[in-house]
């Protein structure tokens, strides 16, 4: 295997492509250890030591110093070993490091996020939010039901109702540009165009 490039990646990691392709970042001391050097070769030792141990143990931490300060959907912690550059391997073997112990359970995630945030938004912005940290859809309506089922359905007009009061909203004084405006911003926070319409008491059109 040839070290066609070494490139630095930031102050203290450098990039290194083995034949052609980016395989991983090393410190400057492990390239040192392991040899490296541009257009040198790698020998079949060396890179099955970066690729089982240093680098699935470095990764294995990365995931649970990330864990420390908050929850993560597994492709959130997925998406931050890939910026990294860890090879794929690792990540999959990080990554099920992690799950198996249960400090990454996206159904949970789901669960908790509902809770948060049931009581702020509407239904759609909360599972449009948990599809884009790569939560399963499956679990998003599960996660849905047991929160509603525990603490009661959304009340969507009373929401409605709360936020058009923080704002100091009237639908029936406001004209026509500003209850549009309040329309769409109604819309963006999740909530039903059947909802935003009652409880608006019937002032906008169709959306």
């Amino acid at each position: 295997m040839t070290v066609t490039s070494i490139v630095p990646e930031g102050r203290t990691k450098y990039a290194v492509a083995i034949d052609g392709e980016c395989m991983f970042t090393l410190y400057k001391g492990e390239l040192s250890r392991y040899r490296i050097r541009e257009g040198g070769e790698l020998s079949e030792e060396a890179y099955a030591e970066i690729m089982q141990t240093l680098l699935p143990k470095r990764a294995k931490l990365r995931c649970m110093n990330l864990l420390k300060s908050r929850s993560y959907t597994r492709k959130q912690l997925m998406e931050k070993l890939r910026a990294g550059k860890y090879p794929e391997a690792v990540i999959e073997e990080a990554l099920s490091y992690v799950e198996s112990y249960g400090y990454v359970d996206d159904a949970a995630y789901a669960r908790s996020y509902v809770e948060d945030q049931i009581e702020k938004k509407g239904l759609r912005r909360i599972e449009e939010e948990l599809l884009r940290k790569g939560v399963d859809r499956s679990l998003i309506e599960e996660a849905v039901s047991l929160v509603q089922e525990k603490d009661g359905r959304q009340d969507e007009a009373a929401l409605i109702g709360s936020l058009l009061e923080k704002k100091h909203f009237r639908p029936e004084k406001a004209d026509y540009s500003e209850r549009r405006k309040m329309q769409a911003f109604l819309f963006r926070k999740g909530f039903s165009a059947e909802g935003i319409r009652k409880a608006m008491n019937g002032c906008f059109d169709d959306i």
